[in-house]
């Protein structure tokens, strides 16, 4: 609530304040009919005339402000929120994205928390007004004359058990329409990110027949539940209009045996009618709570998830150098699993497994093998994007899980299979890397990966506007901008996850040979497919099936490594490229 909590508590004093102004209004009607139109008493009229509108003034004075008051509670309450929830993503390790779809987390932080902030709203409001109405209208007609109360009591029966009926089941439909509301975005999403591709294959009726079947699927949820919703207004309009006759039936008696005035029977009239309002006003405010309910426990979920890594407390905060060290490492991306299950094939559950390897600082090392043979995850670990789930991983000497986060990856800069530039100039961009990176800083690490060769043909050079998701430049110049952006972190230890895969072969070999020649105190780790990207490394890793299979120079690899010598073979002497040996 924070700084929102005064506004909080403002609102229902506000709201009860203008709840009893009106519940007097009525009453004071009442006087105008019987004492000063009923005796001709222009006087009275005046009078209780000016009481009615004081009390009406007032009231709105008071409705203002409660609804000021709630709409700056409530606003800030759904900030702060979403403040809170996109704070806590931020921290999130790999494996904590990993539980939570992009589509699930967008409607999260748009449709879920729009749902808190109205029912948060409500509550401020109506869940005070309708109470307060109810209860003040209800002792006002018992004041007024106790046995017409009676009608009053029979139709709040009468109109809670149809409520009632019709709310239980509206409420269970309603906590379904949040997973449809995230089939729907997440097709949307993905469509949007991937609409080049759509283009190119022609699949524009196919998306769209998928984009109708998710649509339809919650357009059908919301037709059954606001089906139920509609029953409250006929139900309603029955009582109240049973109210009415009833009132009118044994009104017109208690006034001829004098039990009741003109004037007062009209303010029951009223009375009726507010008290129904509210009566109605409360199952809302049960609908909207449920629902913010089954919202509230999917904003909760995000909020409460804590970082699977975080700092030590006592971390160490300088990496000595680039040396890495795998000590019987294995690696599962399935928490607390049995390292002893078999799949039946036997094959583990882990990703990797027993992994020892020692690198030198400064070393170009290389690794290949088939598609879903470990690559990506073994070069993953060592930046601690995942944590081990045996053995450890020492860089410069210390277990990575002993270093302070922001030390560790800024000294093992990344560049991810998955490149991604934000939406802004090449400058912008760049300065991820180092923000406060000068342009000759900037030139320097384009020219290493040889990112200039574009930039500068470029208009506006350096600062080009790139478009949200880089889709204004090619797959190998994004490739190639995000290397230099890793660049200039000035690591020690360069992980390229096959980064140069959309370059041609020669723009490949020169960003290998300038990161050779220009950064030749720094650890070089590259996972690639290709053999020729790998091959000038000082030793190359062969992976297979999650176990390092082969780790030496590539001369020696094609005498003693079965799996290489078949990887080089297929890939020079059949121009083909390997994605797993036969």
């Amino acid at each position: 609530m924070g700084r929102f909590k005064t506004a909080s508590i403002l609102t229902p004093i506000f709201i009860s304040l203008e709840v009893v102004m009106g519940v007097l209004i009525p009453y004071v009607t009442s006087w105008i009919i019987d004492e000063g139109i009923a005796k001709n008493n222009m006087n009275g009229v005046y009078k209780y005339g000016a009481i009615m509108l004081g009390l009406a003034a007032l009231s709105m004075l008071f409705g203002i402000l409660a609804g000021r008051f709630s709409a700056y509670a409530s606003s800030g309450f759904a900030r702060n929120l979403r403040e809170a929830m996109f704070r806590n993503i931020q921290t999130f390790a790999f494996s904590n994205i990993d539980k939570f779809s992009s589509s699930g987390l967008v409607t999260r932080m748009t449709t879920d928390v729009s749902n808190l902030q109205n029912a948060f709203q409500m509550l401020l409001r109506v869940s005070f007004r309708a109470p307060l109405n109810l209860i003040f209208s209800i002792i006002m007609c018992v004041f007024i004359n106790s046995q017409m109360s009676i009608i009053f009591v029979v139709a709040l029966l009468i109109l809670g058990t149809a409520l009632f009926f019709i709310m239980s089941r509206a409420v269970k439909l309603f906590s379904q329409v949040f997973k449809k509301y995230d089939d729907l975005n997440g097709v949307v999403q993905e469509n949007v990110s991937a609409i080049r591709v759509v283009k190119a294959f022609v699949r524009e009726d196919f998306e769209n027949k998928k984009f109708s079947k998710a649509a339809r699927a919650l357009y059908n949820l919301f037709v059954r539940t606001e089906g139920l919703m509609a029953l409250n207004h006929p139900v309603m309009m029955i009582v109240v209009y049973g109210c009415i006759i009833s009132l009118s039936w044994f009104g017109a008696k208690h006034i001829v045996v004098g039990d009741l005035t003109t004037g007062q029977l009209t303010s029951l009239f009223t009375y009726v009618m507010t008290i129904l309002s509210a009566l109605m006003m409360l199952s809302m405010i049960f609908v909207q709570l449920t629902m913010s309910a089954a919202s509230g426990r999917r904003v909760v979920e995000v909020i409460n998830e804590r970082a699977d890594i975080v700092n030590p407390s006592n971390p160490v905060t300088s990496v000595p150098d680039g040396s890495i060290d795998f000590d019987n490492v294995s690696f599962s991306y399935k928490k607390d699993i049995d390292q002893h299950k078999d799949n039946g094939d036997g094959s583990f559950e882990y990703a990797i497994k027993d992994i020892n390897l020692h690198i030198d600082g400064g070393e170009t090392i290389g690794i290949i093998g088939g598609t879903g043979c470990g690559k990506s995850t073994l070069a993953m670990l060592v930046s601690r994007m995942y944590d081990v789930s045996k053995g450890s991983i020492k860089v410069g000497g210390v277990d990575v899980r002993d270093y302070d986060l922001e030390t560790l990856r800024n000294n093992v800069s990344m560049v991810l299979q998955n490149n991604v530039l934000f939406s802004g100039s090449i400058l912008d961009n760049l300065r991820w890397g180092k923000g406060d990176a000068t342009l000759e800083e900037c030139k320097h690490a384009c020219h290493l990966a040889c990112a200039d060769e574009f930039i500068d043909q470029m208009p506006q050079g350096y600062d080009s506007i790139i478009e949200q998701g880089g889709t204004n430049v090619s797959g190998g110049q994004k490739q190639r901008l995000c290397i230099a952006r890793a660049l200039l972190k000035s690591p020690k230890v360069l992980v390229l996850d096959d980064s140069t895969s959309a370059c041609d072969t020669a723009t490949d070999a020169r960003i290998n040979r300038a990161l050779r020649e220009f950064m030749p105190n720094v650890t070089k780790i590259i996972v690639a497919q290709r053999v020729n990207t790998v091959m000038k490394a000082n030793r190359i890793i062969v992976m297979e099936s999650g176990r390092v299979v082969g780790f030496d120079s590539h001369d020696n690899l094609l005498k003693s490594c079965e799996i290489y010598r078949e990887i080089f073979t297929l890939q020079t002497q059949d121009s083909g490229d390997f994605d797993k040996p036969k």
